[in-house]
């Protein structure tokens, strides 16, 4: 961990406002959530306001203060994405300045920005800064992660952590050098959503999808990048096995491109079922309400292993130890970058969650 300024420790209220600067995507905004638990485990009554893109914010909102719960005070909406795309209509300009007017209502003595790109670097800059305000980034790219090393020149503490290092080992090291912290590392477990809220899901997921018949099997084969796909012919071969145990292969979609793969894979297993899209929110029903999850290395498949649910996270080409499921007895982790796992294993490690 790198040194920080006493200044800042020393100088630092009982009760901070802190910003967290974490805006996309799915997978990268739930490994950002356990630090919000590991600040208010030792800053009880501080401030805590994340900006997230708008297409996120849901993932935030079950970890809002509330009824007695301390989580995140604000959600601040960033629409980059959209705003980008109309970058010449009035509305898109009257949409950023309201943006900045909300972020900046707060003057904030801490900004932790966990991203190390230039669009989140310019938020941290944007951000109302108390006197002697700290702005903590990363200083160098982590190994198969994006990385701009301009937004080094936005903070006043860049934070060095290991290349190779986990998602949620990584802010908590930001984290940590932030607040001249000792390291929250894995001794301490995360944690990512309140048991209550997680308790709750799975009750409406036959009312969001009523084709869904349990017990169902999840199947996320889709993902951004084409190498990290297993191949159709693997997902047939789970899903026939699946099939033959009486579970219900569900192989939801993003897209028409990969409503036509699902559709293939489908035609090739009993009772299987490509589903409406669905969005997000209702994910997490869909996937509480699964007897297992088993996805490729995409955001879908991590939200059921931060929901703690059975889930197998299956590595075709990207690294295990930058996003694996380490902490429940809940997720099994199978391949690795350019060493796809075989259909065997995934079997194996699918039927020792279902057993």
């Amino acid at each position: 961990m790198s040194d920080l300024s006493s200044t800042y420790s020393k100088d630092l209220p009982s009760n901070p406002r802190i910003l967290l600067v974490k805006l996309s995507s799915l997978g990268d905004v739930l490994h950002n959530l356990p630090i919000v638990w590991d600040l208010r485990s030792r800053l009880p009554d501080a401030q805590i306001d994340w900006v997230v893109e708008e297409g996120y914010v849901h993932l935030l909102e079950p970890l809002l203060s509330k009824n007695g719960f301390k989580g995140i005070d604000r959600i601040i909406p960033f629409g980059l994405r959209r705003w980008k795309k109309n970058l010449f209509k009035l509305s898109t300009w009257q949409q950023f300045f309201a943006f900045k007017k909300e972020l900046q209502e707060t003057a904030y003595d801490v900004i932790i920005e966990t991203q190390g790109l230039l669009k989140s670097a310019i938020v941290c800059s944007l951000a109302n800064k108390a006197p002697n305000a700290l702005i903590a980034g990363l200083a160098n790219a982590t190994e198969f992660s994006g990385y701009e090393s301009i937004a080094r020149s936005f903070y006043n503490q860049s934070v060095q952590v290991p290349t190779q290092c986990h998602a949620v080992d990584r802010s908590r090291w930001v984290m940590s050098s932030a607040l001249d912290w000792l390291l929250v590392d894995r001794t301490i477990a995360p944690q990512f959503y309140p048991k209550t809220y997680v308790d709750s899901l799975g009750v409406n997921s036959g009312a969001i999808l009523k084709e869904l018949k349990s017990p169902y099997v999840l199947c996320f084969h889709s993902t951004a990048r084409e190498a990290k796909r297993w191949p159709n012919e693997s997902w047939i071969a789970l899903g026939k096995e699946l099939a033959t145990r009486g579970y219900q292969v569900v192989l939801p979609w993003g897209n028409l491109a990969e409503k036509v793969v699902s559709n293939e894979i489908a035609a090739h297993i009993p009772n299987a079922l490509v589903p409406r899209a669905f969005s997000i929110e209702e994910a997490f029903s869909v996937i509480a309400g699964a007897a297992l999850t088993v996805g490729v290395d995409t955001g879908l498949t991590h939200l059921a292993a931060v929901l703690g649910k059975p889930t197998v996270e299956i590595y075709c080409d990207s690294p295990r130890w930058k996003t694996e499921g380490y902490w429940s007895t809940n997720i099994r982790n199978v391949g690795d970058i350019q060493a796809p796992p075989q259909v065997a294993e995934v079997i194996e490690a699918s039927l020792s969650l279902l057993t």
